[in-house]
């Protein structure tokens, strides 16, 4: 050690070399005109710019004098490539969102603004990627922050691009299409799969917009997360907060749900997971058609119904595990491409067999130009399978358990189910004696049926004191769970 010592004191002192630039670093294009000439400084040029060499700068729009800060282009916005960043900076240092506005070039026809991909069709529920702001297509790794996205058809579309990120965005009153739009459609109408995956959407207010974001045609693999999705009474067609159509392994997760058709509508959707989120003042807070897609500690509250179990051509599952469902059965008629408006429509928690658009009972707008020739509508079938030809009632039509009695804390009850099968009851309780859903989740109990599929069930609960009936539902071993139990009260 002494020797190395010495040596480092001889040897003579060099200058260090200059450190090299980080070549990962990206160059600022900075937007500071608001004018939409093409010339440096807009946001046109930044874009152009930026899609000359994709990856090598970020774009920074900067707030020009007071708010609020308007970019109205003045025709449709060149189509963004990846990777590249767009930042609005202001609403980092004081929440102001820079908008880009669509009324500059976008004339407000109503719900008439926004045509669909076929001649004559306009609105929600009509296959569309007509007038967007941004638009992701064929790229990725894109991330959008800060802005404001206002008065197109679409405000943001994804379409068949992967690895984005769209986040702390507020986006208002685009009509006819969607908020945000993330579709694997081919152009044609067709689904394209491992194309538009792994994007996230997340912290983002969704506010009037038709839809506030879709999922579709391929869609798959996607996080939605801790977005606000609000319609208020001047959006003119209130649809769904989030649509599924054709989409698979989506995750939509502490999201919140206000005065939709349908909170969150699934239409022929698989594995898709809804965990934690917040349904309240929608006609139908969710509504489902699909396969094993899974509703887990959702709140589901002050809807027309909790949870629509749909229809389609083929029995499937769909799985509702401890979900919280209070204070539906309001009359909420909101029915754009959804909801529950058929009179005398049985309502409250959790129901089977809830008209679709598809359904020959189904009472409301199926999109502008988009009505369904009456010998295309489905008829639903009844719980014995008639009328033929027909549609069969969702998740095998699963019986509701039997609660026979409350012994103290010990519920007892008994289930039809599967021969031969596990079978699992969860069990709610309700702060009024005539409570009929599910304001508490209390637990779950596993059960065997016999070899005519019938189970006896106990489960010891706690914390009770307050409640004063209780409700249960049963899910069978492929996911199948039922409406819930009729109450049994203290």
């Amino acid at each position: 050690m002494r020797l190395i010592t010495l040596l480092a004191a001889a040897l003579p002192l060099l200058p260090l070399p200059a450190l090299a630039a980080d070549p990962t670093t990206p160059e600022i294009l900075r937007v500071d005109r608001y004018s939409d000439d093409g010339q440096p400084g807009t946001l046109r040029w930044a874009l152009e710019t930026s899609n000359a060499a994709p990856g090598r700068y970020r774009i920074d729009i900067v707030p020009v004098g007071e708010p609020p800060y308007v970019i109205r282009p003045n025709r449709a916005l060149p189509e963004i490539k990846g990777p590249l960043r767009i930042t609005g900076l202001s609403w980092a240092r004081d929440g102001q969102y820079i908008a880009i506005d669509g009324s500059g070039y976008i004339r407000d026809q109503g719900v008439r603004t926004c045509p669909g991909a076929l001649p004559g069709q306009f609105g929600t529920n009509v296959r569309t990627t007509s007038y967007p702001g941004l638009v992701l297509r064929d790229t990725q790794g894109v991330h959008v922050s800060g802005l404001e996205v206002r008065n197109f058809c679409i405000g943001i579309l994804v379409n068949r691009a992967s690895g984005n990120v769209i986040e702390d965005n507020r986006i208002v009153a685009n009509k006819g299409g969607a908020g945000i739009m993330l579709t694997g459609d081919d152009g044609a109408g067709n689904p394209t799969a491992t194309t538009t995956i792994n994007n996230k959407v997340l912290r983002n207010q969704l506010i009037d917009n038709g839809d506030g974001l879709e999922l579709t045609r391929g869609a798959a693999f996607n996080l939605v997360a801790d977005n606000l999705f609000r319609s208020t009474d001047a959006n003119p067609e209130p649809s769904q907060g989030i649509e599924i159509l054709l989409g698979n392994d989506n995750t939509v997760v502490r999201n919140r749900f206000e005065h939709y058709s349908d909170g969150l509508q699934i239409n022929w959707g698989k594995r898709n997971y809804l965990g934690a989120n917040t349904f309240t003042g929608n006609s139908i807070g969710v509504s489902v058609t699909g396969e094993d897609n899974v509703l887990d500690g959702n709140l589901i509250h002050g809807n027309r119904i909790g949870v629509a179990l749909r229809p389609e051509p083929q029995v499937t599952a769909t799985r509702l595990t401890a979900n919280r469902i209070w204070g539906n059965g309001l009359d909420i008629r909101r029915c754009q491409a959804g909801g529950s408006c058929v009179p005398n429509q049985r309502t409250g928690a959790i129901v089977f067999g809830v008209p679709a658009q598809a359904h020959a009972l189904y009472v409301g707008s199926r999109g502008v130009g988009a009505e369904l020739a009456k010998q295309d509508q489905a008829i639903i079938c009844d719980a014995n399978g008639q009328p033929q030809p027909c549609q069969p009632l969702p998740n095998h039509n699963q019986p509701a358990p039997r609660l026979l009695a409350l012994d103290g804390a010990l519920l007892r009850g008994e289930v039809q189910g599967p021969a031969s099968s596990r079978l699992r009851v969860e069990v709610f309780g309700n702060s009024t004696a005539d409570g009929q859903e599910a304001e508490h989740y209390l637990g779950e109990v596993l059960a065997n049926s016999d070899a005519q599929g019938h189970a006896r069930f106990e489960m010891m609960l706690s914390d009770i004191d307050a409640l004063h009936s209780f409700t249960a539902t049963v899910t069978t071993a492929d996911g199948a769970t039922s409406e819930l139990s009729p109450p049994l009260r203290r």
